[in-house]
């Protein structure tokens, strides 16, 4: 099964970025997450949501 969701630390690793430049994308609304319990977790569907736009931004 594909994972839904990842941690912070993953999501920075798919992304290629570091851990306080994705916390920086959330806190700006550029990044979607969701709480489960105490930890904060990033769908992987609003990884690709944020690289479209990124995409459509950039043409």
């Amino acid at each position: 099964m594909t994972d839904l969701v990842l941690t912070v630390d993953e999501a920075a690793e798919r992304l290629r970025v570091s851990r306080w430049t994705l916390y920086n994308l959330i806190r700006s609304n550029q990044l979607r997450t969701v709480k489960i319990g105490r930890r904060r977790l990033v769908p992987v569907n609003s990884l690709v949501e944020y690289l479209d736009q990124l995409t459509e931004e950039a043409a």
